[in-house]
């Protein structure tokens, strides 16, 4: 295995997807949609100010993002951003990751569930994973036909998402709550059978971004750590991968499916990473 840094100059990377032969993914503080080739050569796709995050994208080939200050989702058709659905009504504070469910369009949205700058600025760490704690929030549901549904509640900072290959079962990614939660998913797209998939406390290894590999083990990046692991359901660690600087998102890619690409940063407060560079 070989690493090597692909670009250099990202403010906050993060929703990294791989989509016709590029890896896309959002720059938070440039406050735009990127695409980047396995070349290096990286191309500004569109610039959306009110934050981007988790990207995906529906059959006819327009792409999803999460409109994260604004808790929207926009629609991107090539030429023009478009509202396609505002989940204001049901998330408390900032959107953040999404699944798009390529052959349908269903989509699935997490958001922060609180001010989580304001809460570490007052509890700092040991608040955030001890007591008081984060208050928990709603995974919402954005069906074919626009209409909007809480997939899921009582959750703790749903970041990452993945659908398994038979589309029957959904792992999130509960950051804050060290864990990896599954779902069984029904024809119409509702969740049940909550369980969880990994319990990843033991590492302390926060699941920001994930993705799943062709065994069927779930990459993570471990947001409080500067690695990505490779977890098993149970929640045995399989590899990790260190990396230069915290690592906040990830996804598999390249023409076969076998590039691990993570984004990394010194830290995701915005003070600290808006104006410095970063690395994929």
């Amino acid at each position: 295995m070989s690493t090597r840094i692909l670009r250099s100059g990202i403010r906050f990377g993060e929703g990294p997807r791989w989509h016709d032969g590029r890896l896309w993914y959002s720059d938070f503080y440039d406050h735009a949609v990127h695409a980047i080739d396995l070349d290096g050569n990286d191309e500004r796709i569109v610039e959306v100010l009110t934050q981007p995050s988790g990207l995906g994208w529906l059959p006819n080939g327009d792409m999803l993002i999460s409109s994260m200050l604004d808790r929207k989702v926009l629609r991107w058709d090539g030429s023009a951003l478009h509202p396609y659905a505002d989940l204001s009504a049901h998330f408390t504070w900032h959107g953040n990751d999404m699944l798009v469910v390529p052959d349908t369009g269903r989509t699935y949205v997490g958001n922060f569930g609180f001010d989580y700058e304001a809460f570490l600025a007052e509890y700092g760490i040991d608040g955030l994973f001890g007591e008081p704690g984060p208050s928990s929030t709603v995974i919402c549901r954005i069906d074919p036909d626009g209409s909007e549904h809480v997939a899921a509640d009582e959750l703790i900072f749903p970041n990452g998402m993945v659908l398994t290959p038979d589309g029957r079962t959904l792992i999130v990614a509960e950051t804050l709550a060290l864990r990896l939660t599954a779902f069984d998913v029904a024809a119409d797209g509702s969740l049940s059978n909550r369980r969880v998939w990994a319990d990843l406390s033991e590492h302390f290894g926060a699941p920001d971004g994930i993705c799943l590999d062709a065994e069927g083990a779930v990459w993570i990046a471990a947001a409080t750590t500067p690695r990505a692991m490779r977890i098993a359901e149970g929640g045995e660690v399989l590899e990790v991968i260190e990396t230069s600087m915290n690592c906040y998102a990830l996804m598999l890619g390249g023409p076969e499916g076998r590039h691990l690409f993570m984004m990394t940063a010194p830290s995701s407060e915005s003070h600290a990473v808006a104006d410095v560079t970063t690395a994929a």
